[in-house]
């Protein structure tokens, strides 16, 4: 889709009175007056118990036993071998786990 007004440059005159006229032109969303707008609130102030219905931690819950992501420097070779598995990850834990020290 491309977009007929691009915001990369000012508006011509002719370009600024098309959006106004279609401004106008849409009986079910006039243009707020400035009266309108001073009397405005965030959203969270006007409608607090929608607000905290929909607040959103960032990013993924917590988890009880999370992982820790790590960086190991591997020789390619190595590395590809093991990516050939089908679940290389869970088995490269798995042999770590047996092997670590108590």
């Amino acid at each position: 889709m491309t977009r007929k007004y691009s915001s990369g440059r000012p508006l011509t005159d002719e370009e600024e009175a098309e959006i106004q006229r279609m401004i106008q032109s849409d009986p079910e969303n006039p243009e707020l007056t400035d009266e309108q707008l001073r009397q405005g609130k965030p959203f969270a102030e006007a409608f607090p118990g929608l607000a905290e219905s929909i607040k959103r931690s960032r990013g993924r819950p917590k988890k009880e036993n999370a992982k820790t992501a790590v960086t190991v420097r591997l020789d390619p070779r190595i590395l590809e071998r093991w990516q050939a598995r089908e679940d290389w990850r869970s088995e490269m834990a798995k042999l770590l786990e047996e092997q670590a020290p108590d």
